[in-house]
């Protein structure tokens, strides 16, 4: 049956099919799945190639099958379609398909846009369309997302940040309005959601997604969604997605063994099943399955106007041996354990984001020494845009684990990180995977008493923002929070009631205060230019001091007292005469501090020191973080 105002876009032509079997087909989102016809019905295609027989049932015809019968086209695509009258948006439906087997299975729309809520998991016919407000925040986004623009990040879990009256679920557009103004009022210039991809297990957090191409349904409808992007935009912020292309779950509503056959993963579990995860794996060298992620990549960044993608689990990709031991594995052609096929996939990927979405960000949790990840494709890296550096992570919070007294014997887990600093474009991340599963809060890692541990924490937040690399938070360690994050319930907020807790959210907020207006501290992160020890071997004192350096602009000194002593008259090396203004110290009375410093500034001696023309003798504050800027000469 043809339906009368179909949209002749969302067909497919031979071009398509060309494309999709090539696997190199990135606007799938537009062709398969469900599109609604302007005056009413549907046209339904699905990529079944091994099914018997298919058909859509839903809200429409009583969910009977037979009825509304999808027909195999003759190109042998393996895709089955067909236009289907007298359907209103936010119908519910499925595929009912005949598998191989010639069982039948009732199955979800692999490309839906939207779904029921969960536990329910059909998915409901839906149109896209929505009035964007953005259009500053587009023109200038190449700008905000450049390599050398100022990119602090707040990663947070949308059911979990703040929730309802009497803990319901928040929407997307509860969420919006607060978290736009709390982010201008902290000062980060992104925020990272964790999955919001559809997923049917909530405790999974989005990271075993169903729905490749649906916002999920807990939260509202897509224009909610784009509603909380349109207006975190509209408010100077930008918005990265947790994308998922590792694994899918086995649940039997959605991706695994879809016509009965495994058709999106590997047949051999060897390959196809990840035993960390009880999940099934994507067979990256299937060319319609390369297709499909790279089409839900680009769907987000297209119809969503999503800022740049966070790669969930990239080294599980790379390796043929992920979590796996002797013999549970297959190795590649050349007898190795890298997974040839993901690679070709990540950087077809990244090559075609670059390509079609010039001004967005595709950032790795890649968590071993593979090298070039953040290096383009054409010089044989894998394209993506920055990668986390999880070595500084570790090295970083194994540091500061250390009680204050054994430090010295530690220093080297700090200063480790600038030996391959500039390897790659680095983000240091304090995400959600150190928060959780026994692990404790940040400010629960810190050793000490209460002072101590509030003091540490501030102190770790200052070397962060001051190393080299793009910033990444998680939401709670913004304010000290002593539970390790769950799902199940909102931040504790009231604590920022306490003059501690709030100390620490005026620590971050000067902190990206500074971190954005001056253009050493973020200009320069990805080079050897932007940074200069100024002494990396004061292990005995547990200080370190360096330069950070930006051209046409002034240098930015650090110093960084990791003990509970205040060391008086500490000579720092300068490169340059006058006065040193005391632009931050983590210890000031108004973050919680004891107030030991420097009075606002230092005047330069013309007293070597350093190898470097000049010094400032300083007031080193306990557990505190001291930055300096030189003042204009009057």
């Amino acid at each position: 049956m043809s339906v009368a105002g179909f949209d002749a876009m969302t067909m497919l032509t031979e071009h398509d099919i060309y494309l999709f079997k090539e696997g190199t087909h990135a606007k799938l989102y537009r062709k398969l799945g469900c599109h609604l016809a302007a005056d009413g019905g549907a046209h339904f295609a699905v990529w079944a190639p091994n099914a018997r027989a298919v058909s859509v049932i839903g809200d429409w015809n009583g969910w009977k099958p037979g009825v509304d019968v999808l027909h195999p086209r003759w190109d042998q695509s393996g895709i089955w379609e067909a236009d289907v009258a007298g359907i209103a948006q936010g119908q519910a439906y499925k595929y009912s398909i005949t598998n191989v087997h010639g069982q039948r299975e009732d199955r979800a729309d692999p490309m839906a846009f939207y779904a029921e809520v969960a536990p329910a998991n059909a998915s409901r016919a839906w149109r896209l369309d929505y009035e964007w407000g953005d259009q500053e925040w587009m023109r200038e986004r190449a700008r905000k997302n450049a390599l050398e623009a100022p990119f602090s990040v707040y990663e947070l879990h949308l059911g979990s940040w703040r929730r309802s009256a009497h803990d319901r679920m928040p929407s997307y557009r509860e969420v919006a309005e607060p978290l736009a103004e709390y982010m201008q009022w902290l000062g980060f210039t992104h925020v990272e959601l964790m999955p919001i991809t559809e997923h049917p297990f909530y405790g999974s957090w989005g990271y075993q997604t169903t729905g490749y191409f649906a916002p999920t349904s807990r939260y509202g409808s897509p224009q909610d969604f784009m509603h909380l992007v349109d207006v975190l935009h509209r408010n100077g912020i930008g918005v990265i997605l947790d994308w998922v292309p590792s694994h899918f779950p086995d649940d039997p509503h959605g991706l695994a063994r879809f016509d009965g056959t495994h058709l999106y993963e590997h047949a051999d579990p060897r390959l196809g099943f990840h035993p960390e995860w009880k999940s099934a794996i994507f067979n990256y060298g299937r060319h319609e399955v390369r297709a499909f992620l790279e089409s839900s990549a680009h769907f987000w960044l297209d119809k969503y106007h999503i800022d740049g993608l966070r790669v969930d689990a990239v080294a599980s990709m790379l390796y043929l041996d992920y979590g796996r031991k002797a013999g549970e594995w297959i190795p590649n052609a050349y007898g190795g354990k890298e997974n040839l096929e993901a690679i070709t996939f990540l950087k077809q990927l990244n090559a075609g984001i670059g390509r079609d979405f010039p001004d967005t960000r595709t950032i790795a949790e890649e968590s071993t020494a593979w090298p070039q990840v953040s290096r383009p494709v054409h010089t044989g890296g894998l394209g993506f845009s920055m990668k986390w550096n999880m070595g500084w992570m570790h090295d970083t919070l194994d540091y500061f684990a250390h009680d204050p007294i054994h430090r010295r014997y530690h220093h080297s887990e700090l200063t480790f990180s600038l030996w391959y600093a500039f390897t790659e474009n680095f983000i240091l991340p304090l995400s959600h995977d150190e928060v959780v599963y026994g692990k404790r809060a940040l400010i629960d890692k810190m050793p000490g008493d209460r002072w101590q541990k509030f003091a540490n924490l501030r102190l770790l937040y200052g070397y962060m923002w001051t190393h080299p690399g793009k910033k990444l938070l998680f939401m709670g360690g913004d304010i000290g929070q002593w539970r390790e994050w769950h799902h199940e319930r909102e931040l504790d907020w009231g604590l920022t009631h306490e003059t501690d807790h709030a100390g620490v959210q005026h620590w971050l907020r000067d902190l990206n205060r500074a971190y954005r207006e001056l253009a050493p501290l973020h200009e320069v992160d990805f080079a050897p230019a932007g940074f200069q020890w100024i002494d990396m071997h004061d292990s005995d004192d547990s200080v370190l001091s360096y330069l950070r350096l930006a051209a046409d602009a002034s240098p930015v000194l650090v110093v960084c007292n990791f003990t509970p002593v205040v060391r008086e008259r500490y000579r720092v090396g300068v490169p340059l005469p006058g006065r040193w203004r005391e632009a931050l110290n983590s210890d000031a009375p108004f973050y919680g501090g004891s107030g030991a410093g420097n009075l606002g500034g230092v005047d330069a001696e013309d007293h070597p020191w350093h190898g470097r023309p000049h010094s400032v003798s300083l007031t080193l504050p306990p557990l505190a973080i001291s930055v300096f800027v030189p003042e204009p000469a009057r």
